[in-house]
């Protein structure tokens, strides 16, 4: 995203921010471990960071051990892991900024945090022309289990 651009989506959000009190509240900062060559990890940073998410990039060389460290089981494993500074909510892969905002907003009991596993074609960060893979989001539970927590049918549905 260029500089430009990346301004005014500040901008945007500071307004935002000072008119919507309980948005700012909602927003954590999310630390994003990931591999320093994976591009699409980039990708799907910018996306968050347009939306109004803070991001901190951490690059490791283990990344099988942060997600060890967070108990995310392989089937729930994608490229990156984002972890929220301030709750500890874990985002696995490419989910979009809109569902973890709603998530914020009203994390389940019973949750862990929200995880697109694999790398769907189209998700954030994900963007091939105009291909796209429907995928599902899920909601990470305390008990290691999981449940879906919402379906993207198009790119519409992500933003």
């Amino acid at each position: 995203m260029s500089t430009p651009i990346r301004t005014l989506a500040a901008l945007a959000l500071t307004t935002a921010l000072a008119f919507h009190p309980a948005l700012a509240e909602q927003l954590d900062r999310l630390v994003v471990h990931k591999s320093p060559t994976c591009g699409c990890c980039g990708k799907w940073i910018d996306h968050m960071e347009a939306n109004g998410f803070a991001v901190t990039p951490i690059d490791v060389a283990d990344l099988g051990r942060i997600k060890r460290e967070h108990d995310i089981w392989p089937a729930y494993r994608s490229c990156h892991t984002a972890v929220g500074e301030q709750t500890g909510y874990i985002f696995e892969g490419h989910v979009p900024a809109r569902i973890v905002a709603r998530f914020l907003a009203d994390p389940p009991a019973d949750a862990k945090g929200l995880s697109v596993p694999a790398m769907p074609v189209g998700s954030p960060g994900m963007e091939v022309g105009d291909k796209f893979m429907p995928y599902e989001v899920l909601l990470l539970q305390k008990d290691g289990g999981s449940r879906v927590y919402a379906r993207i049918d198009s790119p519409d549905d992500q933003y």
